[in-house]
């Protein structure tokens, strides 16, 4: 499998050496970033080519990987679309945006490709599906993070909360998926992962508790339904690199990568 990536960051980065150490059977023919020179390092790092994002457009791929932010996932991957590629999306909270959303549908059902959306940092998506067939009533994601990895949110443009000052677990947002992915996009793309499985953007709840007193990054789903009650707890450690984003949402991409390349497909 022939694969782009776009963003050369710190998930980029994980990908790739994963990619280089032979854990998927896929190469990683090019790359962008919209920083250039951090582009062209990366790629003479993993023996691969930095094009002009144009130029990647032309080339013969399998699959472009969006590894940057809620801003690429706008502005790239519709253009990636009508080039007919197949895209896999980290920054899923760019799609709780309904236009968005039905722009990339429209191109993937008119040039017949397929859009991935890997779980991030969070388990138990494929209960959400399977519940969703019938009916799910609420759900419910709490996420719990030291104070540092929120900083520089948009969040705080608004609401002046000092993170220095708390001492003790503080809830600092409490409401739907939507308007969290906005508010916090580096912090709670999942958020948009779990609401496009189950009972969608508006409806999906959450709260984002700041804690001082751990080190992971914590995710509770609690999803109530005629299916019965889901729970799922994960501890997540922050990536090494980049404490807003969890080590798992890395992995799952990885995960993701070998899922469409291997033959025998397990769970939902």
């Amino acid at each position: 499998m022939k694969i782009a990536l776009i963003g050369c960051g710190n998930i980029g980065t994980i990908i790739a050496k994963a990619i280089e150490e032979k854990k998927v059977d896929a190469k990683l023919e090019c790359v962008y970033d919209i920083i250039e020179e951090r582009g062209k390092e990366f790629a003479k790092k993993f023996v691969s080519t930095y094009k002009k994002f144009d130029d990647i457009l032309k080339e013969d791929l399998d699959l472009i990987i969006e590894a940057a932010s809620q801003e690429a996932v706008r502005t790239l991957i519709p253009r990636a679309l009508k080039a007919k590629k197949n895209v896999m999306i980290m920054s899923a909270g760019a799609l709780v945006d309904e236009k968005l959303f039905h722009e990339i549908k429209e191109l993937t059902d008119k040039n017949r490709l397929k859009v991935y959306i890997p779980s991030g940092a969070i388990a138990g998506l494929d209960g959400i599906k399977s519940a969703n067939i019938i009916e799910i009533e609420n759900v419910m994601l709490k996420t719990r993070k030291p104070p540092k990895s929120l900083e520089g949110a948009p969040f705080f443009e608004k609401y002046h909360v000092n993170l220095n000052d708390i001492k003790n677990p503080t809830i600092i947002y409490e409401g739907p998926a939507k308007e969290a992915v906005r508010l916090f996009p580096q912090n709670v793309n999942i958020a948009a992962s779990l609401s496009l499985a189950g009972i969608g953007p508006e409806k999906t709840k959450v709260q984002i508790i700041a804690d001082p007193n751990i080190k992971s990054n914590i995710h509770e789903i609690i999803a109530e339904g005629k299916f019965g009650v889901l729970k799922t707890r994960v501890e997540n450690i922050p990536s090494p690199d980049n404490p807003k984003t969890s080590y798992l949402a890395a992995l799952s991409a990885i995960a993701t990568l070998k899922k469409i390349t291997e033959p025998i497909q397990i769970g939902t």
